[in-house]
């Protein structure tokens, strides 16, 4: 999954507990996210578990989740623009890597737009 770097690192803090997505993926027996920091880092800095996705309307996304979700309001709204639902991804059980991974060399995967399997 490709997250923005300043986001990514507050998930490995434990500050950022939801990850939001517009769309989620369709396969639901997912439970394994890897962390792709997008651009400037462009590596898979780690991993995490996925315990639940929670699916609702905006207002009430942001009023379950938005403040586990590291975010502004304006940010969430922005981000969500043209949607009248969104997802949050509750993480468990990180797992920073001590050393970050290419994507294309130890996965043999292209970095993702927004998320991309990995088998």
């Amino acid at each position: 999954m490709s997250i923005k770097p300043q986001f990514a690192e507050k998930i490995f803090t434990g500050e950022k507990k939801f990850e939001f997505r517009r769309t989620i993926f369709r396969n639901q027996v997912i439970k394994k996210v890897l962390v792709y920091a997008s651009s400037p880092v462009q590596k898979v800095i780690g991993e995490f578990e996925i315990d639940e996705i929670v699916c609702e309307d905006l207002e009430t996304l942001w009023d379950l989740t938005g403040e586990d979700g590291v975010i502004s309001k304006e940010y969430f709204t922005s981000y969500f623009t043209g949607k009248e639902q969104g997802y949050a991804i509750k993480i468990k059980n990180l797992r920073k890597f001590k050393t970050a991974k290419c994507i294309r060399d130890d996965y043999n995967a292209v970095p993702p737009q927004s998320f991309a399997y990995i088998y």
